[in-house]
């Protein structure tokens, strides 16, 4: 057992017993913390997806599974609870659920396909979700969101000024794009990638990466090092700023 696994949340054993298929993603999210500096850290972890009609296929085809139970291994190491909060968003918020260890085989497309119609992109309301759940849970701790899209939202001023008026709390949103990467539509999230610190924001509490048309393809390792790639500079920022205490 590596330092990583001794100071997961849940331990490789209990992976072992409750959630086998996932050991190799576990035992791949544990190696990239301990390579960021994360070992030992108590985390929330949020996972947000998006159901507009133009994320069909990749619900049809397994992605969003794959990606579900990629953040669901990350998550094993950082919250003792081995369930990830998961909400599905189009034009409004379209279900709000929980994933856990041990029930999480083939749950996101059964889940998407009891939720109805897709919709259109607006980030604002997801982000709504997460803020209001994160506060009603009453923690303390830091909390990593990846919010998975395939596009630029319906409303951009109202995902930027979602975006920083949670600046001031302890949540990290890790952006991920699926799709063609020459796609305008992921100019935004780059904005919203860089948007000015301290001018609109205390802290720089978003990154983004692209995962590309076939996002099965990024390599775990890889995708847990563009996960985490900035998240320890932003827990320092939420310190320094008393975010975090």
């Amino acid at each position: 057992m590596n330092g990583s696994e001794r100071t997961a949340a849940i331990s490789l054993s209990k992976v072992q017993d409750v959630a086998p298929g996932l050991v190799d993603l576990y035992k791949t999210a544990g190696a990239r913390i301990r390579h960021h500096g994360l070992e030992g850290l108590r985390a929330a972890v949020y996972l947000v997806l998006d159901r507009s009609g133009s994320m069909r296929p990749y619900y049809k085809d397994g992605t969003v599974q794959h990606l579900a139970e990629q953040v669901l291994s990350l998550a094993a190491h950082f919250d003792d609870d081995g369930a990830v909060p998961v909400v599905f968003f189009s034009t409004d918020v379209d279900g709000v659920t929980t994933l856990e260890l041990g029930g999480h085989e083939g749950r996101i497309e059964k889940l998407h396909q009891g939720l109805g119609h897709m919709g259109r992109t607006n980030y604002h309301w997801a982000m709504d979700a997460v803020i209001d759940h994160y506060l009603g849970s009453g923690s303390r701790a830091p909390a990593l969101v990846v919010f998975q899209t395939d596009g630029g939202p319906t409303s951009r001023p109202a995902a930027e000024r979602f975006l920083c008026k949670a600046a001031r709390l302890p949540l990290f949103w890790q952006f991920v794009g699926f799709g063609d990467p020459d796609d305008n539509e992921f100019a935004f999230l780059r904005k919203l990638d860089d948007l000015a610190v301290p001018g609109r924001r205390v802290v720089d509490n978003a990154g983004f990466f692209h995962a590309g048309r076939d996002p099965r393809a990024v390599d775990d390792q890889l995708l847990y090092d563009r996960l985490l790639g900035e998240f320890p500079v932003w827990l320092a920022a939420a310190r320094e700023a008393r975010i975090l205490r």
